[in-house]
């Protein structure tokens, strides 16, 4: 079958040689339609959660903390004052404080002020009878101490000055508690003690103006983004440059691999040896030490040099064996990278496309990186009206249901005199605010098929390349003025489907490992009954 009648050759003629002959591509067209237009509507949902998380997030939510009346700290007109001081880190304890259980979400019913520095000394304002005698910095801004007709029980009351200090330590731009300091015995502040200190800073630590607890890790990507892409860079040039040593002395590069990894192994041998002779001169054995979790002691003993010194000779026997008879694949594999060298000298762009590879996939951690980011900090800080001492007359009556605005909140139109409009949480209602931890999962996805898609986009790209090369009857006269940049274009054109169905493909491997990763992380610490 298939054969010709009236040919001396089994399978036909040979084709003769056409100097014009560009391949087989008269009938070529697009490979996996289908996969391809997935991809691109993929992409343009991947757009379109992109936008709407530019929309609605604030990375500012990551970065900076806010005070109470929801300016952030560290920016802005607070930009001398990065850290945020709690007032009466008490009322932080959800299970003992009324109004924190009822402002569900807030983390901390208490003035939240931004300063220049934490406290470093413990005073008790509480004290003091004249206004002189408190502290401007650790006051709210709209109080003027030096203006002011209210005393100093009247400030601390409405909370426009703390009662107390405490020495802190900033702690992701919050004043917390330092480790090494004990209260004195003479405390004048109910309910004030180590315990519950250290009680209410576990609640701020558990809540903080943050939605879940994964924009933690975001808030470290957002300010360690530039160490990540100079690594990045400093990966790429240690690439280019073995690419580089591999065009011209590949042959010598793994021949002193080869010889070291000998060398290496003997210089081990030897030493081993060494410590053998000494130790057995000494009469060290394991006999003197018995067993011990002090694993360092095995080396000091002969034994334990032996043993390495068996292993070590074995390991170079069997490499000196596989050199032994492996040594024509071995002069193979050598003429294999020198004629991929040749290859490389002949398409010297082949170099710069991995430059290509990298920028795109920077775009793609980028993206996924901002995207997430954003995600995370979406939706609008809510305030709520409080009351700062619900035992007061008229103040009893505050939930979290009354809602207000910083801006234009005036106290004066309530009856309890110890009001403020405090950041109560972000808003999650609505579709969209519902709906984030699909969009997250959604950003995942896209990361990892754009990811898979464009290392498949260079491997092909490569390979055409490089088929051009190898297909060339006279090289380099028949290799194309621009083979890596028409290979680049024929991918794009004709294989972006199947470059698509092969990174889906991965990226639902991928997913499922993720998931079962995850699983076994989460159950791992879990007993069976």
């Amino acid at each position: 079958m298939g054969k010709k009648e009236n040919s001396s050759e089994p399978y036909g003629e040979p084709a003769k040689y056409d100097p014009a002959f560009n391949g087989p591509i008269r009938n070529r067209s697009c490979t996996d339609i289908i996969c391809c237009v997935l991809f691109l509507v993929f992409i343009a949902g991947y757009m379109i959660v992109g936008i709407l998380a530019w929309l609605y997030g604030d990375p500012r939510q990551v970065i900076y903390p806010r005070n109470s009346t929801g300016s952030y700290c560290g920016f802005g007109p607070n930009q001398d004052k990065p850290f945020v001081l709690y007032f009466d880190i008490l009322k932080c304890i959800t299970g003992t404080n009324i109004m924190a259980a009822a402002l569900n979400g807030l983390q901390c019913p208490t003035t939240q002020i931004c300063v220049a520095q934490c406290p470093t000394a413990y005073k008790e304002w509480i004290t003091c009878t004249s206004r002189t005698c408190l502290d401007q910095n650790f006051c709210v801004p709209s109080i003027n101490l030096n203006s002011t007709t209210l005393t100093a029980r009247e400030i601390m009351q409405k909370e426009y000055c703390p009662m107390y200090t405490i020495p802190s330590t900033p702690f992701l731009n919050r004043c917390f508690l330092s480790v090494n300091f004990t209260l004195p015995n003479d405390v004048n502040i109910p309910g004030l003690s180590n315990k519950t200190v250290q009680n209410a800073t576990g609640e701020i630590l558990n809540g903080f103006n943050f939605q879940d607890i994964g924009v933690r890790i975001f808030q470290d990507f957002a300010k360690s983004w530039y160490w990540i892409l100079i690594g990045l860079v400093i990966a790429m040039i240690v690439s280019l440059l073995f690419l580089l040593l591999l065009r011209f002395i590949a042959g010598i590069l793994i021949w002193i691999l080869i010889i070291g990894v000998i060398g290496v192994t003997g210089y081990g041998i030897w030493h081993c040896y060494w410590e053998y002779d000494n130790y057995n001169k000494k009469g060290a054995t394991i006999n003197n030490i018995g067993f011990t979790t002090n694993f360092s002691a095995y080396v000091q003993v002969k034994e334990t040099w032996l043993a390495i010194f068996i292993i070590l000779i074995i390991v170079e026997v069997i490499i000196l064996l596989v050199l032994i008879f492996l040594r024509t694949r071995i002069l193979i594999a050598i003429a294999l990278i020198k004629e991929a060298s040749r290859a490389v000298g002949y398409i010297m762009s082949s170099l710069l496309y991995p430059l290509v590879t990298f920028v795109l996939l920077l775009v793609c951690v980028a993206y996924w990186g901002i995207t997430a980011l954003y995600l995370a900090t979406s939706g609008e800080p809510l305030y709520t009206v409080m009351t700062t001492n619900s035992s007061a007359p008229n103040c009893n009556n505050f939930n979290s249901t009354q809602f207000c605005s910083p801006l234009n909140f005036n106290a004066s139109n309530y009856s309890c005199q110890y009001v403020q409009c405090a950041f109560y949480k972000y808003n999650n209602e609505g579709l969209y605010q519902r709906n984030i931890f699909n969009l997250q999962l959604y950003n995942v996805v896209g990361f990892l098929w754009c990811m898979n898609f464009v290392i498949a986009l260079g491997q092909c790209t490569l390979a055409g390349a490089f088929a051009s090369y190898y297909w060339a009857f006279d090289k380099p006269r028949d290799i194309p003025s621009f083979p890596v940049t028409a290979a680049f274009m024929r991918s794009l054109r004709y294989h972006t489907g199947s470059l698509a169905f092969g990174a889906l493909i991965l990226t639902i491997v991928q997913v499922i490992r993720i998931l079962l990763e995850y699983l076994d992380h989460k159950l791992k610490d879990a007993q069976n009954p």
